[in-house]
């Protein structure tokens, strides 16, 4: 399927101005390279992609707080940016320009702001921004996205539950982002012998998708507290009977991790009426991109969480889970928080710099035990900021590096 997704993927010739501002040397080949730019220092090219609506001004933001932490750390980065989604349509035609996946395959990691909004939404569907996100995750191959949802001490109260079942969450949502009904086939739109127009997807998995995304998911438990929560609609699909019986199997060879099933819409309900039994949690594709949304909100804003999203090899492709927030793009008024968080789990998970990635997890806590707040975590007795001013505290914060409380 992702060969079919990359027909609409041409090269296109940028105009003069745009090349001039992207123009670099030829990077290494396609792998996480760390040569020596300098004694003592590491090197590493990331691929910005900012994307449409708050997503130039959020990456504008993570870029200078991820070049600071690094460069407390022994790190230098070259940064490419380059379009996608609207922001490609609007300059080259298409929602994902052939050079923008080169660009993207020949980095470390890549880091992406946000994609879509109204002025695209009566495109055809080739033409429309998220096509072009669909088509980076399938020429990037990044099968596993990680979506973390906690609820820190400083934010108990945005969030919309109860605090007695808010505080202390924290979870993983690890989610199949290659497969399933977002990608199988046959699909389309067709009329049938009735003369009525007939919609339809195609639910489906290969043994080899459930294994690999369950082996991340058993990983990422054992990391944590030791517990996989496997999500599927087995009493129903058939395709989720094969995904319950190949988790199942896995199993055996992680015996150190609790493995339970639940059925999706009782893991939907168990999410707000209990949200701290789930420790980490697998599920395929559209049932983690729902599922990881609805734990967005436990946190108290969507504009918090980052995400990952992993291939076998090759670089990863790192985002917050919000949109474009078209209606407040320009405004000052987008919380970068989930941005910059991205960029700490690029550190961690792309490039496994680890400690410049609890730098920049820390200066954000230190921003918050601070009092700053954007709009939608703001409270009573806080202080409120615009998107400029929180990503100044938070590099203040990096620059300090003083261990944050959580």
């Amino acid at each position: 399927m992702a060969a079919a997704l990359q027909t609409n993927i041409r090269p296109v010739k940028f105009p003069a101005t745009f090349r001039a501002l992207t123009k670099q040397s030829s990077p290494a080949p396609f792998r996480v390279r760390c040569a020596a730019a300098s004694p003592g220092k590491k090197r590493y090219n990331i691929t910005l992609l900012p994307g449409d609506g708050i997503g130039p001004e959020v990456i504008s933001i993570a870029k200078n707080v991820l070049q600071q932490a690094g460069s407390l750390e022994g790190l230098e980065f070259s940064f490419q940016e380059m379009p996608v989604g609207g922001a490609a349509l609007d300059l080259v035609g298409v929602p994902l320009p052939e050079e923008t996946v080169s660009a993207a395959k020949e980095s470390d990691a890549v880091l992406l702001g946000a994609i879509g909004g109204y002025k695209w939404d009566k495109n055809e569907k080739h033409l429309k921004p998220e096509t072009g996100l669909l088509q980076l995750r399938a020429g990037l191959k990044v099968f596993a996205n990680l979506r973390p949802a906690t609820v820190l001490p400083q934010l108990v109260d945005a969030s919309t539950l109860k605090r007695e079942v808010a505080e202390g969450v924290d979870l993983m949502v690890v989610r199949e982002l290659t497969g399933g009904i977002y990608f199988g086939v046959p699909r389309g739109i067709k009329t049938n012998e009735n003369g009525e127009e007939v919609g339809y997807n195609t639910e489906v998995y290969a043994a080899h998708e459930i294994d690999r995304i369950a082996r991340v998911a058993f990983e990422t438990a054992r990391k944590r507290r030791g517990k996989l929560c496997s999500v599927d609609k087995a009493n129903v699909l058939d395709a989720s009977i094969l995904w319950r019986r190949r988790v199942t199997a896995l199993a055996a060879e992680y015996p150190d991790v609790e493995l339970s099933h639940m059925y999706v819409d009782n893991a939907a309900m168990q999410l707000v009426r209990d949200p701290k039994q789930f420790d980490t949690i697998v599920t395929n594709n559209i049932f983690g991109d729902i599922l990881s949304d609805e734990a967005s909100m436990i946190t108290g804003s969507i504009g918090m969480l980052p995400s990952a999203s992993l291939s076998d090899s090759g670089p990863g492709l790192f985002e917050p889970i919000h949109g474009s927030a078209p209606d407040i793009a320009g405004q000052d008024k987008a919380n970068p928080l989930a941005t910059i968080l991205s960029a700490a789990m690029l550190l961690k998970y792309g490039l496994g710099e680890e400690k410049a990635a609890k730098r920049i997890e820390d200066a954000v806590l230190g921003a918050l035990n601070k009092g700053f707040r954007t709009g939608d975590i703001y409270s009573a007795g806080t202080k409120l900021v615009g998107c400029k001013e929180m990503g100044e505290e938070v590099l203040k914060s990096v620059d300090s590096h003083v261990q944050a409380s959580v």
